[in-house]
């Protein structure tokens, strides 16, 4: 049928309108785009040339140097040296087993290595370098280098590694590097990138864990082009990070070599401490161990034979040590009770050899007992029924309190790992730990520091030198960080009556110097050097009535760990207190026979800063002593030192 003009007109108007509807998208699409377009191009340049750069240009950290640890007179005690280490890339050897199989030929390759080598492979990217060898030494590098066309994609690097030049004798106080471990990372809320690059070390324990914000320094970043899967093609730019600090502590190197080797193989611990600074100058446990081992991976048989010897080398037990402190505890007790005025140094108490308290017989040690005494001959003749009555008079607050004073029961600040905070126990912290009533049995027992009474080597000499000055003394283990001088210990005055703390010097000289004095076998003759000291015995086993009935069994013949602890605390010179001694022997039996001679030459070790003239002995002794130092001289790996200032 043939189309009308006004159907013609009608359908051209519906076509023109579907035009313009249809322009119109097309022309808002088009602008959109363009609106895009310039968006991206313009506006968000900057992000995505960022972003396009990221891709291309990748930032690595480099290591910085580990700070390095002195003695107080500049003897290096942990250092860093070239470390030798074999690395390779899993893209660029082709056939792993046929690459390692090849490289074994040429190097020795340690099978515990190979495996972590080869778990680290599985979970890396194939151009992530890997280590499969570690301190290898000069030749092996040599050879591999030599061998290189033979070894596609095995690199021989260096490094820097942790050493401990002096070995055992600084394993308790400087502790030991590691590599970074899972149960570290979680240990720490924001961790240092640092410590996610592979295999890097940081202190495990001792100074090296607690000075590791210092150790550490700072990383440098160095500018890597990259291609699309991740490969370095080239460096771009290098900038160096900071060295971590060095440190120097108080310790003397030689004094501390000293100390390490009287012990011996005894299982002890020794602590000497300056009155004027509070440094401590030599602190030491017996035996010890190499903590080179365990930078270099200690083997499981190595670490077995550490673990399970029954002596603990593997413990500090000068600071995490806490023993029953015996008799050096009897001049807490005296100085609470003469502080409270409830006792004068006069006064004599009778000792038939026990004191019935509540029932039940508190015995002295001596069995028949020592008669009228006072302070200065209670002291002397170590009695415990004196310390028992005085217990009685001042009560365990105000003895607990003073022992407080002078740094027992105190978590001390020194940067060693599980510093032991004692105890010194009140009835409080008995109904709260124990829930128990504290009963009058408890505080005879502390006054002669047994019972809860606990204290550390470190707490005995703190508690020693604070006797000797009269001032608040705290150790010090830092003397200084990259150069500047850390806080002295020296403290203040302590507030107390000065003739209570000279009554209590001089029977302390009287236990070493009288010949009614416990400690009289291990005196200092040489005048202007006398020692004033005190010996104690703690008990690790109760001695039923049966057993006082028959005859208490000599430590002797017990079983080593049945035997009791054996103490002795002191100071040198009387008039002029320059040191401060402590020392404990594991289950050595009387404080007077196995640790007055240890502390003794110490003592003189220190005031001479080297070996002692024999005429600072007892004649009697000089035979016996002129061997022995003879016999530590031979043993002594820094013996050609020669002395050191210790000033």
């Amino acid at each position: 049928m043939k189309r009308t003009r006004a159907d013609a007109e009608a359908g051209n108007r519906t076509l023109s309108r579907r035009t313009a509807v249809l322009g119109g998208l097309q022309l808002a699409f088009v602008g959109g785009l363009a609106a895009r377009m310039s968006y991206l191009q313009v506006d968000q340049a900057d992000q995505f040339r960022l972003l396009a750069e990221d891709n291309r240009i990748k930032d690595s950290l480099i290591p910085p140097a580990r700070g390095e640890v002195f003695d107080r007179n500049g003897v290096q005690l942990a250092k860093n040296v070239p470390s030798y280490r074999i690395i390779v890339k899993r893209e660029d050897i082709g056939d792993v087993d046929a690459a390692l199989e090849r490289l074994g030929r040429v190097v020795r390759l340690d099978p515990d290595d190979l495996e972590r080598a080869m778990n680290e492979m599985k979970r890396s990217a194939p151009f992530h370098p890997i280590t499969v060898a570690e301190n290898v030494s000069w030749e092996d590098i040599s050879r591999v280098s030599v061998n290189a066309p033979a070894l596609p994609g095995v690199t021989p690097e260096v490094g820097l590694s942790r050493i401990y030049p002096l070995g055992s004798d600084f394993a308790h106080v400087l502790g030991y590097v590691g590599p970074v471990s899972d149960y570290d990372l979680e240990q720490m809320e924001t961790p240092d990138q640092l410590l996610l690059i592979p295999r890097f070390q940081i202190g495990k324990v001792g100074i090296e864990a607690k000075q590791e914000d210092r150790l550490r320094g700072k990383a440098g970043v160095k500018r890597e082009e990259v291609n699309a899967t991740g490969r370095v093609m080239r460096e771009l730019d290098r900038r160096e990070g900071r060295p971590g600090a060095d440190i120097q502590l108080t310790i003397d190197a030689n004094l501390q070599n000293y100390v390490q080797a009287r012990l011996g193989q005894e299982s002890a611990s020794a602590v000497v401490m300056d009155c004027e600074t509070g440094d401590l100058v030599a602190i030491a446990s017996a035996p010890s161990f190499d903590p080179n081992l365990f930078v270099r991976g200690i083997s499981v048989a190595n670490y077995k034979e550490l673990t399970e010897n029954i002596y603990r080398p593997l413990a500090s037990k000068s600071v995490q040590g806490a023993y029953p402190p015996g008799s050096t505890f009897k001049m807490m007790t005296a100085l609470a009770a003469l502080e409270e005025g409830m006792a004068q140094p006069d006064e004599t108490v009778y000792c038939p050899g026990h004191l019935e308290v509540a029932g039940r017989r508190f015995h002295c040690w001596k069995r028949g007992g020592h008669g009228y005494v006072d302070l200065q001959n209670s002291l002397k003749q170590s009695c415990d029924v004196y310390y028992y009555d005085l217990a009685l008079k001042v009560g365990i607050e105000k003895i607990s309190a003073m022992a407080q004073r002078f740094g027992l029961g105190v978590r001390h600040d020194v940067p060693m790992s599980a510093i032991s905070q004692g105890l010194t126990p009140t009835k409080d912290w008995k109904r709260r730990v124990h829930g128990q009533e504290w009963v009058i049995g408890d505080t005879v027992n502390a006054s002669i520091g047994q019972g809860y009474m606990l204290a550390s080597p470190l707490q005995l000499a703190v508690m020693t030198a604070r006797i000797a000055t009269g001032r608040n003394v705290t150790p010090r283990l830092v003397k200084s960080v990259d150069g500047i001088e850390e806080p002295s210990g020296a403290g203040e005055s302590m507030g107390l009556n000065e003739n209570n703390l000279r009554k209590m010097r001089r029977a302390m000289y009287d236990v070493v110097n009288d010949r009614r004095g416990t400690g009289y076998g291990s005196r200092i003759i040489t005048e202007g050097m006398r020692m004033a000291g005190k010996s104690g015995t703690s008990q690790v086993r109760n001695i039923t009535a049966a057993e006082r009935a028959r005859g208490v069994i000599n430590n002797s013949d017990l079983p080593w760990e049945r035997r009791d602890h054996a103490l002795f605390v002191s100071f040198a010179p009387i008039e002029n207190p320059k040191y401060a001694v402590s020392v404990i022997v594991e289950h050595g039996g009387g404080g007077s026979s196995a640790a007055a001679p240890i502390a003794r030459d110490i003592t003189l070790q220190a005031l001479y800063g080297g070996p002692p003239p024999l005429d600072a002995y007892p004649s009697k002794d000089r035979g016996r002593i002129k061997a022995q130092q003879e016999e530590l001289q031979a043993v002594r790996p820094m013996a050609d030192l020669g002395g050191s200032d210790q000033a």
